[in-house]
């Protein structure tokens, strides 16, 4: 059975399946679902009990090494099967345009520079970058684990428009979830088939072809390994950085699985303090400056929303002015790498108000992604829970480039879905807030 295909805000919100909120219908389900996770991998470590420190001798010793399922969706949420396509396909046009902005360096100093003088987090990754830049050193390759994120906006108050994925970020040094992410699309397609989602579904439908594949489990572990061979040194091994008491360890497992059994590469798991003890080191229309082509640079552009600055200029002037007079349009954003510390609606004023003139630097000024809920069914430590969800779609993106500027490999590498409740702006998987979920075309 083919699903029919959204064209608009209308169609979207009408095609989607309507589940159920009395979970009592679908607990018989659970203890299948949560042996399922056990038996595939799609695990996390349990929390430390409240006040316990790593590595406490006085710990429960069973406790350390006790694993629980992952937070998953219990049925796949909707995304609009056109825009999903249409962002698989831009992936590749965007890790070539951000290896393009690595490289030039004028660029990067123009644009850092002023930023790094209002926030020590960028000032120190900017001191960073330029004390590497005046090694000059050379090295075989580069390789990219990137993933862009993408809300849908898609405004009940707008049934004719169409609905439109929009940038959050671009991640470039974070590739969680990549592994369990194809593992829980291969979940939902079990539970479709052992259960047809009969007890779940009020209306509509949901049927295998909706479900795409996803190829994360393995792409990621494939392109390290493209890039690994640059270095010609069979000895050579993969560094894999991890934070201390870390709870997403089989996630990453998973890409260690891969490098060693399908290419014979060792990985070393180490913390940011483990290297430093360890390593030494020896002494807009600027799109089209990166993209060549008009058609890829409009297709780029598509996915972006409204980006203001908010420092001194005319144009941060007003920026300010609009945040503090219609709030509830925009989303404030820190200059900086991966998710968290935005600010939203009614407490923009306070933040913008408390900053001074040169503070503002480190923030942009971002309008908001309207992205409609969707009610689901979430499990969580075996529970169920009927909840009001947004999701947000992750396009991972594989770079592997040669020191001789020739591409050796530029693709995308599977997607992620992670959905949380709709009254909820920040906090991620393995916090609590959100859950791994899989998208269900329309």
């Amino acid at each position: 059975m083919t699903s029919r295909l959204a064209k608009t805000n209308s169609e979207f919100l009408t095609f989607r399946p309507k589940y159920t909120s009395d979970t009592s219908k679908l607990v018989h389900h659970v203890q299948a679902a949560v042996d399922w996770e056990a038996t595939h991998g799609l695990l996390l470590k349990a929390p430390k009990i409240e006040g316990q420190l790593i590595g406490d001798e006085s710990s429960v010793g069973w406790l350390d090494s006790a694993l629980i399922p992952a937070p998953v969706s219990f049925a796949p949420s909707p995304v609009p099967r056109k825009e999903f396509e249409k962002v698989v396909l831009l992936q590749p046009i965007l890790n070539q345009l951000f290896d393009k902005i690595s490289q030039d360096h004028e660029f990067l100093t123009s644009t850092l520079e002023s930023i790094g003088s209002a926030d020590e987090f960028t000032a120190r990754i900017f001191s960073m970058y330029m004390k590497l830049h005046d090694l000059n050193a050379t090295k075989p390759g580069v390789i990219g684990i990137h993933r862009s994120d993408y809300l849908i906006h898609a405004p009940e108050g707008e049934p004719g428009a169409s609905p439109k994925a929009k940038q959050v970020e671009f991640n470039t040094i974070a590739a969680s979830f990549a592994s369990l992410s194809s593992i829980v699309g291969d979940f939902h397609r079990y539970m479709l088939a052992r259960t047809g989602y009969k007890d779940l579904l009020e209306s509509g439908a949901i049927s295998e072809e909706q479900l795409p594949e996803n190829e994360s489990l393995t792409s990621i572990g494939d392109a390290i390994a493209a890039g690994f061979d640059l270095y010609s040194n069979k000895d050579a091994v993969v560094v894999m950085i991890v934070q201390p008491g870390e709870r997403n360890v089989f996630d990453q497992r998973w890409v260690e699985k891969r490098l060693w059994e399908r290419h014979q590469i060792k990985v070393v798991r180490l913390s940011f303090a483990e290297v430093h003890d360890k390593c030494a080191i020896n002494s807009s229309g600027r799109l089209l400056m990166f993209i060549e082509s008009e058609e890829e640079a409009a297709r780029v552009r598509e996915c972006f929303v409204g980006l203001y600055p908010l420092d001194g200029s005319a144009e941060g002037q007003q920026a300010y002015a609009d945040a503090v007079s219609s709030p509830a349009s925009y989303v404030v954003k820190p200059q900086r790498e991966g998710g968290g510390y935005n600010t939203y609606g009614e407490d923009i004023p306070a933040l913008l108000d408390g900053l001074l003139e040169e503070e503002r630097k480190a923030y942009i000024l971002m309008d908001l992604i309207r992205a409609p809920g969707f009610k689901n069914v979430l499990l969580r430590e075996g529970k169920l829970v009927s909840s009001e969800v947004v999701s947000e779609l992750g396009i991972y993106g594989l770079w592997v480039r040669g020191a001789d500027g020739r591409v050796i490999v530029n693709k995308h590498g599977g997607h992620l879905l992670r959905t949380k409740a709709s009254d909820v702006y920040e906090g991620g998987v393995a916090a609590g807030f959100a859950v791994i979920d899989s998208p269900l075309l329309v």
